[in-house]
């Protein structure tokens, strides 16, 4: 009697890793081979947050609809991972791309930086320094960061919203007639803040009321950390 052959565990659909297929190797070089989808992943290369399918077409000046197939197709190959962000109100949960973990850097290779500040996350907690002192050195580097980048500046929000950008934050604000929030819909250091919020959480909360102190018109009234909101936030006031 002939035996059938064994089931396989793995899903037809799941993207192969390159390590596991050589095929798979091949897929990621045909997708990329396109030049719209090779633009699009040199985008999200560049790009310290993930980005939605809107955000990549603004940048591109191409339409959502041209740009979605292709992030999809880089998906199916292995090449970008996708994670759902609710809106928060009414409509449908937005997809954010970014690269997958083993896709090739094409010459842009893996920031040092979350390394970096694994080891100094710990120097910090060998050194026995306290929340309020790590917070006092993100004032410091947050005055600095206003006065190299922003001097002059008379819109604090708008600085601190372009910013909090360039460090990796994604920030979204909503203002009423108050206070402004600012949400942080992804944080650059989120595993290191997850484990220790009373130093990264605090390091952030210093940043950016240093950064606002020295431009003045704003002051922090709430610094909601990633332990308290998801995401974390800032409540600002004006002076």
């Amino acid at each position: 009697m002939a035996v059938p052959p064994a089931a396989s565990n793995s899903r037809p659909d799941a993207p192969r890793s390159r390590r596991q297929d050589p095929e798979a190797e091949l897929d990621l070089l045909k997708a990329l081979g396109d030049n719209t989808r090779y633009a699009i992943y040199l985008e999200l290369a560049r790009s310290a947050a993930p980005k939605t399918t809107a955000e990549v077409a603004e940048v591109l000046g191409l339409h959502p609809n041209t740009v979605r197939p292709h992030l999809e197709r880089m998906r199916d190959v292995g090449l970008l991972s996708v994670d759902t962000v609710g809106r928060g109100g009414v409509g449908r949960p937005q997809h954010r791309y970014a690269l997958a973990p083993e896709a090739p850097g094409l010459g842009l290779e893996p920031s040092p930086w979350p390394a970096l500040a694994r080891m100094l996350l710990g120097a910090v907690t060998d050194g026995g320094l306290s929340s309020e002192d790590v917070r006092e050195a993100g004032v410091a580097q947050g005055r600095d960061d206003a006065r190299r980048h922003w001097a002059g500046h008379t819109n604090t929000l708008a600085a601190l919203t372009r910013e909090q950008s360039r460090l990796g934050f994604d920030p979204e604000t909503v203002t009423d007639d108050t206070c402004t929030t600012m949400a942080f819909a992804h944080c650059p250091f989120r595993e290191l803040a997850e484990e220790r919020p009373e130093i990264i959480c605090s390091l952030h909360c210093g940043m950016v009321e240093g950064f606002v102190d020295e431009l003045g018109g704003q002051r922090v009234s709430t610094f909601h950390p990633i332990a308290d909101r998801t995401p974390c936030r800032v409540d600002l006031i004006p002076t």
